[in-house]
């Protein structure tokens, strides 16, 4: 998860640190003989980097992402509209899921075959209580193909952050037809920085200095995403 976590100063702390100042400093120095009347858009950045690795058809483009999310180590299924249901209930109950955490506007269908409790996020829902959930279902924004992501924004089918941390079993549905982009440049194009952006490339991992992985320390052991091709509109 692209999440941070950290220790250091609670909220509203203003403890000065020594490398904040050099850095702040250094950027003060910098900017010294910069007129106050001047702005970034004076000074256009070239942007004639490569926009896509290459050209694909769109089923080309939903294969690469498979491929790249089975990279790393997600499990990674394919279904349409209709098939939807009864493979979120087959992946919740190979899993042992007895309550699953649910955004506020994930679609009404999508657990009608599952037997779990749902457990709808809210302000009120404690991370203690969160953490007894066996799994998480949620939708996405964004795909990237060339790099296996899935990009959470907070979205209405995807709810808080704090719901794909939590929970050790994490399924996201990917809708390949409006979901799925080529390339890092073309997500940023449609995403909106305002939005709590959550990048994820496979389970949450880690490894210490002997490259020993570690898996779930800082969100889900495990990772399934679906995707979805769904009916003609």
């Amino acid at each position: 998860m692209t999440a941070a976590h950290g220790a250091g100063p609670g909220p509203g702390s203003r403890t000065s640190h020594p490398s904040r100042e050099r850095i702040l400093g250094r950027i003060r120095r910098a900017l010294a003989d910069v007129p106050s009347y001047e702005r970034p858009a004076d000074h256009p950045v070239p942007r004639d980097y490569l926009r896509t690795h290459g050209s694909r058809t769109p089923a080309e483009s939903v294969d690469l992402l498979a491929d790249n999310l089975s990279d790393y180590r997600a499990t990674v299924h394919r279904t349409d509209t209709a098939g939807l249901p009864a493979l979120l209930a087959e992946l919740l109950a190979r899993r042992g899921t007895r309550s699953v955490a649910v955004p506020p506007g994930l679609p009404g269908g999508w657990l009608t075959d599952a037997a779990v409790e749902p457990v709808v996020d809210s302000p009120s829902l404690s991370a203690g209580a969160l953490d007894a959930v066996d799994s998480v279902v949620t939708g996405c924004a964004l795909a990237i193909a060339e790099t296996g992501t899935v990009i959470l924004d907070g979205g209405p089918d995807q709810g808080r952050r704090r719901i794909t941390l939590v929970p050790d079993h994490h399924v996201c549905v990917v809708r390949v037809a409006d979901q799925v982009v080529d390339s890092v440049p073309q997500a940023l194009e449609r995403l909106s920085p305002a939005r709590p952006l959550t990048w994820i490339s496979g389970p949450s991992a880690t490894s210490d200095i002997e490259l020993d992985r570690v898996e779930g320390v800082h969100g889900p052991r495990t990772l399934e995403v679906v995707l979805l091709v769904e009916d003609d509109r």
